[in-house]
């Protein structure tokens, strides 16, 4: 059975990797064999933000989190290349609170507040912490959950009656 790549036509990929990525999900039961669909697709695509995405994605709902935490960091290098972001913050804010509303700037600070949630899954909570400030002081509709997570990471514990 041939996948139908044209159901992922807005992925500017080879039709080779729509299919990896079709099969990926189609195996999506049997982990081994989705993974090996899933990183050959990224192998074949050298960053492609769509495939990281899909990726992220990937392996975000399969509870790996080490590696969704690889691909959101590898989104947002893209990205941050792409664009020609700054790696001081208070610069790369500035540019963040001026240019939130284009697609690319909206797509770093998903992956960004992405980081931050994996960061609090794998227990790193002061860096998720701190990821989620960053993503509140940008995000004044918390469009992204970052005020979500942080109100989750800082709220006190309940006390026991």
């Amino acid at each position: 059975m041939q996948p139908n790549q044209n159901k992922y036509s807005w992925f500017d990929v080879s039709d080779d990797v729509k299919e990896l990525l079709i099969l990926a999900a189609q195996t999506w039961e049997n982990t081994e064999v989705s993974e090996k669909y899933m990183q050959q697709a990224l192998s074949k695509t050298q960053g492609n933000t769509d495939v990281l995405v899909a990726a992220y994605r990937y392996f975000y709902y399969k509870n790996n989190y080490p590696l969704a935490l690889t691909t959101a960091e590898q989104l947002i290098a893209k990205i941050k290349e792409i664009e020609k972001l700054p790696d001081n913050w208070e610069d790369l804010k500035s540019i963040l609170v001026q240019r939130h509303e284009e697609p690319q700037i909206r797509l770093y600070l998903n992956a960004y507040a992405a980081s931050g949630l994996v960061l609090a899954k794998l227990g790193d909570l002061e860096q998720a912490k701190e990821i989620s400030t960053r993503i509140k002081g940008i995000d004044d509709k918390n469009d992204f959950g970052a005020g979500i997570l942080l109100d989750i990471l800082t709220r006190p514990p309940e006390e026991d009656d």
